[in-house]
């Protein structure tokens, strides 16, 4: 099984954390949103994953590429780098990475988390992962047969055709015939919205024989900008707590303080006189004193003093002494109050 993973987009919704990091590489519950993300596919899968290709825009720079492929090392995968020098559609992108196109191939978007109940059927044709909403206007849905097979992809449909939303995560037996029909877009210039479409690829597959059926997640989980992202954190707390995995390093220093489970505490933190939780993830290295924060993402190697804050995101390297509430606070940032 090969994991694709399209991520070259800027990120410019979740600045100033974007600015030194591409938006997957942004950490929920302590690791970052792509580790989570194929960390999770691997377990629906149910199998070993053989390749990660990650699709990253060139200017993401070496760090970027060394810490992704830490990340299919770290699941026992090969990693590969591909660029996408300009964005040119979904198609275009998985495109990026056609030497990874062949054999069992899931194709998941960078900008979101799930969780799933199912172990996915790899002798399925093509998987499509779903999730039933409220409000399907501003998504790509799917219609179904009896059968539960899908008879039709639907862009943002205004009036109503169907609730199962497309969470931008596609499984396919056979790669190789997902680029064939890929290269045809591209080929011949067929564009929708200005754009090469993966939906228009998949269409033509269908009316070929390809037999999609659809995954359905329980929860669907955006990172798209700082509040979607911190809720997101919320959410994954919760999962890890009701999986009882471990949130807290053996050498963290926890002193007068009180935690409020679920908290994510990461190596060398150091935590006095605070009240911190519930649903707060803290970076290695971090110093939290005579603080309060709820709801929020600490990350690495910084220095927080009597601030009280809730629903937050807050860089690398921050010197913050003062108070302040529902902030948003890139790396390398000095607050003084």
């Amino acid at each position: 099984m090969k994991i694709i993973v399209p991520m070259a987009g800027l990120g410019k919704r979740m600045r100033p954390h974007t600015l030194s990091v591409p938006k997957p590489l942004i950490p929920i519950a302590g690791k970052p949103i792509v580790y989570r993300l194929v960390e999770d596919i691997a377990q629906v899968c149910g199998q070993k994953i053989d390749e990660i290709a990650f699709i990253i825009h060139p200017s993401f720079g070496k760090n970027t590429e060394d810490n992704l492929l830490s990340v299919a090392a770290s699941l026992g995968a090969k990693g590969r780098i591909c660029y996408q020098e300009e964005a040119l559609g979904t198609a275009h992108a998985i495109m990026c990475a056609k030497e990874s196109l062949d054999g069992n191939v899931v194709v998941a978007f960078a900008d979101t988390l799930f969780k799933a109940d199912f172990i996915l059927d790899s002798s399925k044709d093509g998987i499509i992962w779903v999730q039933k909403i409220d409000d399907p206007r501003q998504f790509g849905v799917v219609k179904l047969n009896q059968n539960k097979e899908i008879t039709d992809f639907v862009e943002k449909p205004q009036e109503f055709v169907s609730d199962l939303a497309i969470i931008g995560i596609y499984y396919f037996k056979d790669g190789a015939y997902l680029r064939k029909h890929l290269q045809y877009l591209l080929d011949n210039e067929i564009k929708d919205k200005g754009e090469y479409q993966l939906t228009n690829a998949l269409e033509n597959m269908k009316n070929e024989g390809t037999s999609f059926t659809i995954g359905e997640v329980t929860e669907w989980l955006d990172c798209g900008n700082k509040d979607a992202t911190v809720y997101t954190n919320q959410r994954y707390l919760a999962f890890l707590e009701e999986r009882n995995q471990p949130l807290r390093a053996k050498n963290a220093q926890i002193q007068n303080t009180v935690i409020i489970e679920p908290v994510f505490i990461d190596a060398d933190v150091i935590i006095e006189n605070s009240v911190v939780g519930p649903y707060v993830s803290v970076g290695k290295g971090t110093t939290i004193k005579n603080s309060v924060i709820k709801n929020s993402i600490i990350q690495e190697n910084s220095q927080l003093q009597s601030i009280h804050i809730e629903n937050s995101m807050v860089g690398n390297f921050v010197q913050w002494h003062g108070k302040a509430q529902n902030l948003s606070v890139g790396d390398y940032n000095v607050i003084v109050d």
